[in-house]
This record gives structure tokens, C-alpha cells and sequence, in this order.
């Protein structure tokens, strides 16, 4: 990095300190920017980068709850509402055990970028909570939306803030969450929340964004080397929604994902997973991967070891943050990996990138890559405010537009910088130049 970027990064370390993910993502935004910055000194003049490190608001509030039990329990929740420059803040929720803040800036600080990719006019930010969905109750889990919304809806609204779903929170989830809203506020406001239950104004193929628009983008990748999926090896990490509908998607477009990942371990079926085995076992009876050997013999269940083990043509990661480090990257190398597809936020550690760069191996960051889902949610309030409905091929076929026009913009970004084929500099500086100019005609805000 220039000097006066490094020293812009040492001031957002000493700002929040104890919240490595956001200093990892703030570094990696920073480190690509460079170009843009030499081409536009009026971005250091109005201290861009400074302004756009800061987020405009930080809401942090406790949720009190009260279990099947009786007992009353206090998690806490967050909404950062990071950059609104370009349209209404816009981001997930994810309920885990390992949501905090910074985790929550990190968040909220790639969603800037990703939402400024699309070419939509939504900003970005993120939320949650230190809540864990798993082994609780749906009426635990309504008491919990409940409560969490009674505080959160003071902060967001259609034109203000949109937030949508991520780890932890799916359309049950949503569901409450909007019930709450509605109550609260006494207005039906569709385009407040997105992820919603197709009876109540969610958008068709809004669930398979991110898995599908991930594969997309591979395909678009794929392409401009004059290559395709078809008969590609795939292993994705993951067995959630992401990862099931990027498994989806592969095998309809020729691909054989032989490969999926959940905390236990990975699953491998030399034959290609059986996606309605694994829907029945993940989303019916929410189990374990190694229930699926005892219906598919031949496939073997690796318990306590890595997916990037498995050799591969392509790799999705779709599970979470940091998940491959130097040395699943050494792993990918030695297996053939020629292309590694984020399907996830920042699963990719700076060290593992460096390794995969300098063995040729094709890098889509998360920013690029798995931007199909917020780009679903903006359609989708857009279907809210003009109360229409699309069918699953309308809003696939945006979906896949979509995809392909972000594809092409960090190709051609990076082309016109002079680093051809690097899609992190040219998602980086696509997504920091919109966000720029926007933030100078808007003045010193």
C-alpha cells in the first residue's frame, strides 16, 4: 500500500481494535486501490477512504427473551449501517454464537463494495446477533425475532435501511421478523425487509441467489478463457443454502460437484452428491453429512478433515469467513484447482490468496462472486414497490444478467489499471470508484 494508505489503515486499527475480520477486510480493500487513488488525487483531498472506513451508524442493544423454560435469557444485537451513499442502507442478518461487532464491520464494510458492483442503488450494511438458532424451538426462536425487532425497527425502513437474511436467519426466521415489524409500526411495508415467504411479497429464486449467482459467475470466468462446466469436478464447502443451490446449479450446468463440507467434516461422492438426499438430511431433518453414507454406500463420510483435500477442477467455498488458509490453499494446488469461486464473505485468508496467485490458480473474491444474492433482494424490493410479481425464470435470467455485468466490470476495471485478470482489484476498485464519486456529489456527509 502507499504511505498514506498504510498510515489510513494504521488509524482504523488503533480506531477498533480487537476486530481482526474488519481490519483483514479494510486491508484488503486498501491494498488494491492504489491505481484509482494515483488516477483521482480528489479522492485523498476529500479523504474518501477515511470516510468510507467509518461507518454512519453503529446500533448495538441488548434482546431479552424467555425460553420454552420460563427462564429469561439476553443475547445482544447489532446493525451497522455502514454507507449509504448510493441508496438505502442494504445488508444480511446472521444470528451465530460468533456474531460481535467486528464481525459485523466486516460484514457491513464488504457489503459497500458488493452492493456498489451490481450497479443497484443500495448501500451497505450488515446485522445480527450472539443468538444461535440451532436446537431451539420455532417458539423460542419467534420470541427471540420478536424481541429483536422491537428494538431494530426504530432504525430501519424501505427507503432507510433493508436488512435480508444470512447465516442463521432464513425465511422463518424473516417471517417473525416482519410479523414484529408489522405490528410495531401499523403499516404493511414489504420493501422493509427482503427474503420473505413468497405469500407475503418475497421475490422468486430469492433462496437460490447466492449459491446460483456464485456459479454463474464461474461460468462467466470459465468462458472468457473459452472454457465450461461442463465435466468440471467441483467441490464446495458448505451443506446450507448457499452451498446446496450452488450444487444445484453446477449439475444443471454440466459440472458434477463430488464434494460438500459441514463443522463435523466432508462428505465425498466420487459419483456426485445426491442433492435431494442431501436437501432431505440438511433441510427436513436438519442432520449430519455422515447420515448420508447409510443411504448411498459407496460415498464415505471424512470426519475432522478438510474438503480442499478432495482434488478438484473448481473450488466454491460457501461456509464462512477465513476457511481456507495457507494451507487448504497448498492443498488446492496439489489437487488441481484451477479456479476458486467465493461463494461466501471473505472465506479466503490473505495468505491463501497470495498462494493460489502464485500458482496461477483464478480467484473470484466474495465481493464479485456471491453478489447474487443481495442483487435478488434488490429486486425484490423493487417488485415490492410496485407490487408485482415475478416468475422463477424472469427473475433468474436478472439474476444471471446480473452476474455476467459484474463479471465484466471487474474484468474490464482491472484490464483498464493494467492488471488484466485480477478480479479482486478490479471488484476493489469497480465498487470503491462508484461509492467515491457518489460521496463527492453528495458533499462533506
Amino acid at each position: 500500500m502507499p504511505e498514506t494508505v498504510e498510515t489510513v489503515f494504521a488509524s482504523v486499527v488503533a480506531r477498533n481494535p480487537g476486530e481482526p475480520e474488519f481490519h483483514q477486510a479494510v486491508r484488503e480493500v486498501l491494498e488494491s486501490i492504489g491505481p484509482a487513488l494515483a488516477r483521482h488525487p480528489e479522492y485523498a483531498e476529500a479523504r474518501i477512504i477515511e470516510r468510507i472506513c467509518e461507518p454512519e451508524r453503529q446500533v448495538i442493544f441488548r434482546v431479552p427473551w424467555e425460553d420454552d423454560r420460563g427462564r429469561v435469557r439476553v443475547n445482544r444485537g447489532f446493525r451497522v449501517e455502514f454507507n449509504s451513499a448510493l441508496g438505502p442502507f442494504k445488508g444480511g442478518l446472521r444470528f451465530h454464537p460468533s456474531v460481535y461487532l467486528g464481525i459485523v464491520k466486516f460484514l457491513g464494510f464488504e457489503q459497500i463494495f458488493k452492493n456498489a458492483l451490481t450497479g443497484l442503488s443500495i448501500g451497505g450494511g450488515k446485522g445480527g446477533a450472539d443468538f444461535d438458532p440451532k436446537g431451539r424451538s420455532d417458539r423460542e426462536v419467534m420470541r427471540f425475532c420478536q424481541s429483536f425487532m422491537t428494538e431494530l425497527h426504530r432504525h430501519i425502513g424501505a427507503q432507510t435501511d433493508v436488512p435480508a437474511g444470512d447465516i442463521g436467519v432464513g425465511g422463518r426466521e424473516i417471517g417473525y421478523l416482519f410479523g414484529q415489524y408489522k405490528r410495531i409500526t401499523n403499516r404493511y411495508e414489504s420493501g422493509v425487509l427482503t427474503g420473505k415467504g413468497l405469500a407475503y411479497g418475497g421475490a422468486q429464486a430469492r433462496r437460490e441467489a447466492t449459491g446460483y449467482g456464485a456459479v454463474f459467475f464461474a461460468e462467466e470466468m470459465l468462458r472468457q478463457s473459452g472454457d465450461s462446466l461442463e465435466g468440471k469436478r467441483v467441490v464446495v464447502s458448505g451443506s446450507g443454502n448457499v452451498a446446496i443451490y450452488a450444487i444445484e446449479k453446477v449439475h444443471q450446468l454440466g459440472g458434477t460437484v463430488v464434494a460438500c463440507s459441514d463443522s463435523d467434516g466432508y462428505l465425498l461422492d466420487e459419483k456426485g452428491i445426491d442433492l435431494e438426499l442431501l436437501r432431505e438430511l440438511k433441510e427436513e431433518r436438519r442432520g449430519r453429512l455422515d447420515d448420508y453414507p447409510r443411504h448411498v454406500p459407496h460415498a464415505v463420510a471424512v470426519a475432522d478433515r478438510t474438503v480442499w483435500e478432495v482434488p478438484c477442477d473448481l473450488a466454491l467455498p460457501c461456509a464462512t469467513q477465513n476457511e481456507i488458509g495457507g494451507a487448504e490453499a497448498a492443498a488446492l494446488v496439489a489437487g488441481g484447482c484451477v479456479a476458486v469461486i467465493e461463494g461466501a464473505n471473505m472465506p479466503t485468508t490473505p495468505e491463501a490468496v497470495r498462494i493460489l496467485g502464485r500458482a496461477g490458480v483464478r480467484f473470484a473474491p466474495g465481493k464479485a462472486a456471491n453478489a447474487g444474492g443481495v442483487a435478488v433482494s434488490a429486486l425484490e424490493m423493487q417488485q415490492n414497490a410496485s407490487r408485482e410479481s415475478w416468475t422463477f425464470a424472469q427473475s433468474e435470467q436478472r439474476l444471471r444478467e446480473t452476474m455476467r455485468d459484474i463479471h465484466a466490470r471487474c474484468w474490464s476495471t482491472a484490464e483498464e489499471y493494467g492488471l488484466p485478470g485480477d478480479y479482486v482489484a478490479g471488484a476493489n476498485i469497480n465498487g470503491f470508484r462508484r461509492v467515491a464519486e457518489a460521496m463527492l456529489a453528495h458533499g462533506l456527509v
